[in-house]
């Protein structure tokens, strides 16, 4: 009976590590492949060439922002009036809302950096002239970007993680899955304590 009990014991946990393990598999399967191609790409990123490509628009304010603006008031860093907010929106595809811009008594600044590239909006309270500049540094810099999750926004960062918590199952459940298997599999340990110790003489002795 003992031995009937330690097998049923033992399927138990096969069945749920296994369900556990693919379940996670497939959630961070993806995001996986994303994650190690631009390892190289970041790693490697001194000898991949980029061409930005900067875009740069001029417009000029309606009179009666123009107004509106020169005689408000407030902390030097704020958010946008939303009528100026629906302008650029309507008139430059620019998303301002959640955004802080610099003020001083000559020029509104709204910094626009995004993955991939960055922006910048300049407003002249003066004359109204507005400005927006977009640099695009294509589509490697953007993955590497949200690889690191810089300018990504907090949808991304939530993203980030969900990505690792499943990373995490599926590391943790494979490593119960080998003990449950290692019997069988003279390789196992040794192979496991290969990949602990390789990166730590790397780090010991030949990082500087």
């Amino acid at each position: 009976m003992r031995l009937s009990a330690d097998h049923r014991r033992r399927s138990f946990w096969l069945k749920h590590l296994h369900r556990w393990h693919w379940i996670s598999a497939a959630l961070c399967l993806v995001g996986m492949i994303l994650f190690a191609a631009t390892g190289i790409t970041l790693n490697h990123a001194g000898e991949i060439e980029a061409s930005p490509q900067v875009t740069t628009v001029e417009k000029r304010l309606p009179p009666a922002l123009l107004e509106a603006l020169a005689a408000a008031e407030g902390p030097e860093r704020r958010a946008l009036p939303a009528d100026l907010r629906e302008w650029l929106a309507r008139e430059l595809g620019v998303r301002a809302a959640g955004r802080e811009a610099e003020w001083s008594a000559d020029e509104i600044y709204l910094a626009l950096p995004r993955p991939g590239g960055d922006g910048w909006v300049s407003i002249d309270r003066g004359d109204g002239a507005v400005q927006h500049e977009v640099t695009d540094r294509g589509w490697i810099s953007y993955l590497n970007d949200l690889h690191k999750g810089r300018n990504a926004g907090t949808a991304w960062s939530w993203f980030l993680d969900l990505f690792a918590a499943a990373c995490l199952v599926f590391c943790i459940t494979g490593l119960f899955l080998l003990k449950l298997h290692a019997g069988g599999r003279p390789a196992t340990w040794p192979t496991v304590g290969f990949g602990l110790v390789a990166p730590m003489l790397i780090a010991l002795l030949l990082i500087h």
